[in-house]
């Protein structure tokens, strides 16, 4: 069996490491032969954003790498299309295995189902019922070709289920993401967190002198909360004032925030206050790190959102609304929605100051992911 499974951007890449892991695993039994191709579409290529991340998890190096770069939407898809079909078409796989819901996620589902080729999901069903998300109309269009719907959790499964999708095609299998979490959690926990903050600098001369024993990070990267100036400002303003004022603040910052901030002029504002520190994109183990002991996590980003729920870290997420509502308090979580309206981020922030930290483990989220995906792509190819 033939298998090529395509990454595309930092998210995909936590989740392909223990899906490779899982297939030479597999390999070393004498249950037959995967043979595996790793294509990795170059929508993210710098060094901090991809290299580093494939060297940290030890993910070989991509068999292919089609070099796409950045671009517009449609531009990433397009190029992606038409520089895929032409692997697919020398490669003749009998599956392509998509991860998350980025744009080499619908590109290559679209271009393996119209070379017949068989598609598999990993991270089917997750819905955010936001069709402004361009990551949504990816997770809708994947799941809508995939001939298998590999879940995360049981709430994915009734979104699937409610769309009409054949249960037949789904398989609950839980979240590969907590596969990587687990089998990196010694190293991660080794790391010293000021080094790690000595390592990452903006400005080199910007090193906390206060205890890092309390400290909250942010990260934040989406556009609906960077690109306007009347909605980014007052977040900046209320770190500022109030995050800042009480504690270390801890902040990894993406190349768009980064840019906006100039922009609009709020980058000093940043910088000249002692107790906020910003850092370089981190690789995994560096912001796993940081996570483990943060007294408070404000993120826009989803997989944050389940580490925290593993960790125990609570969680302000700086969005209207999530495609893993199984990280949120109501489902046992550590997580609460937010959004960029400053009262709700001021009454949430104090509210969770207070909560205990509490690690939630949702059904699944076992570390054994990877094999189950395995072994539910090894059982279809035999039925």
């Amino acid at each position: 069996m033939k298998i090529i499974s395509v990454v595309g951007a930092r998210p995909n890449f936590m989740k392909i490491a223990p899906f490779i892991k899982a297939i030479n695993d597999y390999n070393r039994t004498d249950h037959g032969e995967i043979h595996h191709i790793l294509v990795h579409t170059g929508q993210h290529y710098d060094d901090r954003m991809s290299k580093s991340f494939f060297e940290s998890l030890e993910i070989p190096e991509a068999d292919i790498n089609l070099g796409i770069g950045s671009g517009s939407h449609a531009e990433q898809v397009g190029k992606t299309m038409i520089a895929f079909e032409q692997v697919l078409i020398k490669e003749k796989p009998d599956w392509v295995v998509v991860v998350g819901d980025v744009n080499a996620t619908l590109a290559c589902s679209v271009t393996a189902k119209k070379e017949h080729i068989k598609v598999a999901h990993i991270e089917a069903g997750l819905r955010s019922g936001d069709i402004s998300m361009p990551e949504e109309i990816n997770r809708l269009v994947t799941d809508r070709l995939s001939d298998l719907l590999l879940t995360p959790d049981l709430i994915s499964n009734q979104n699937l289920l409610a769309e009409g999708v054949d249960s037949g095609k789904v398989e609950f299998v839980g979240n590969i993401m907590i596969d990587t979490l687990e089998s990196n959690r010694n190293k991660a926990t080794e790391l010293n967190i000021r080094d790690i903050i000595a390592n990452n600098l903006v400005k080199a001369n910007h090193v906390p002198q206060m205890d890092i024993q309390d400290y909250a990070v942010i990260t934040m990267h989406r556009p609906s909360n960077v690109d306007q100036r009347k909605i980014l400002e007052p977040i900046i303003r209320f770190l500022v004032s109030t995050v800042a004022s009480e504690r270390l603040l801890l902040w990894p910052i993406h190349p768009r925030t980064y840019k906006q901030l100039v922009a609009f002029d709020l980058l000093d504002m940043i910088e000249e206050h002692p107790n906020i520190v910003l850092l370089q994109p981190l690789g995994y183990h560096d912001m796993l790190r940081i996570n483990m002991d943060a007294k408070i996590m404000l993120t826009d980003s989803g997989g944050l959102q389940e580490e925290c729920c593993v960790l125990g870290t609570p969680c302000l997420t700086l969005r209207w609304n999530t495609e893993r509502p199984v990280t949120l308090q109501e489902h046992g979580g550590a997580s609460v929605l937010v959004g960029n309206d400053i009262d709700k981020i001021k009454h949430a922030y104090q509210q969770l100051l207070s909560v205990d930290r509490v690690p939630s483990r949702p059904q699944l989220w076992d570390g054994k992911t990877a094999e189950r995906i395995v072994d539910a792509i090894v059982k279809r190819c035999n039925l």
